[in-house]
């Protein structure tokens, strides 16, 4: 099994490459606890999604630390010929298209700035032991909406609809807590909605098969195509692919819900709750001190 971690991003909000942020007193980042957690549960390779000219950076910290413990492998998201200027990253679903020559198991994706808990590692990997890779069969990691939350402003999440345990739908949203009220605004424009704190959220946490890389092929010229005129800023987005693979082919994406806690650093001021978390984790015994120390 791989795990992809999309690392290209920028952090705009937080104010810099918040993928490589010190997170504990040994230096690791977040990107290091979820590689710990996948070499526990079962996973055998990792795949970086990053810029190419953060390779040395990122081969020289995170990849030194787990070389040795997991196979890595880095691709490059780069640009579009049809708008070359842009530098932007071009979306979730383009940076795993570009992954299509590299991975050719089952994979899960992740984001590499957000910290997606133990048991959320333990219930995809249970999924994706059982799964055929020539199927289409998918699953989103459904994590509960109180337990995603910034203390510092709103963070996107995709709220999911469900029936019969698998998913109809899944809105992307701008999430926060305002008073007692859990409150998400649909990135499409939608009008502001109340949602319960057990209301569940995606994570950007999705389990695939290599079938995947067609469908993203496939799709990526009538998203240029539908988006001819915002070229500088539209996003190939891999919520909309789940979306569409529902709606258009009928394909089946299993919700698997987790009770895992969802740490992030989408703001500077949301650095000092992720520390003072992942240090109760460790001195509770659920992490290694250290992480890669022998």
């Amino acid at each position: 099994m791989d795990l992809v971690i999309m690392a290209a991003g920028m952090g705009s909000r937080f104010g810099g490459l918040k993928q490589i942020e010190p997170i504990d007193e040994f230096g690791n980042f977040i990107i290091d606890y979820s590689v710990y957690d996948a070499v526990k549960y079962g996973f055998d390779r990792v795949v970086f999604i990053i810029k190419e000219e953060n390779y040395d950076i990122f081969r020289s910290t995170i990849g030194k630390r787990i070389g040795n413990r997991i196979e890595v492998e880095y691709v490059f998201q780069g640009g579009l010929d049809v708008f070359p200027q842009r530098a932007k990253p071009w979306g979730t679903a383009h940076a795993i298209l570009c992954c299509k020559d590299v991975v050719k198991d089952n994979f899960a994706i992740i984001n590499a700035d957000d910290f997606y808990g133990e048991d959320a590692f333990r219930q995809v990997s249970q999924y994706m032991k059982f799964l055929d890779k020539n199927s289409n069969d998918y699953a989103v990691v459904a994590y509960h909406a109180q337990n995603t939350l910034s203390e510092n402003g709103s963070a996107k999440r995709g709220i999911c609809e469900a029936e019969n345990g698998f998913l109809t739908r899944i809105v992307e949203s701008s999430v926060e807590k305002i008073g007692d009220k859990i409150l998400a605004t649909p990135l499409s424009g939608g009008q502001t909605f109340e949602v319960d704190k057990n209301q569940t959220v995606s994570m950007n946490m999705f389990a695939f098969t290599p079938g995947l890389f067609k469908f993203l092929e496939d799709g990526l010229n009538k998203f240029l195509d539908d988006n001819k005129e915002n070229l500088e800023k539209c996003e190939y987005l891999i919520p909309e692919v789940i979306q569409n693979l529902i709606d258009e082919q009928n394909e089946s994406v299993k919700v698997v819900d987790t009770s895992a806690v969802w740490y992030g650093m989408t703001y500077k001021e949301d650095k000092e709750k992720v520390v003072e978390s992942i240090k109760k984790l460790v001195d509770s015994g659920i992490y290694k001190k250290g992480l890669w120390n022998k």
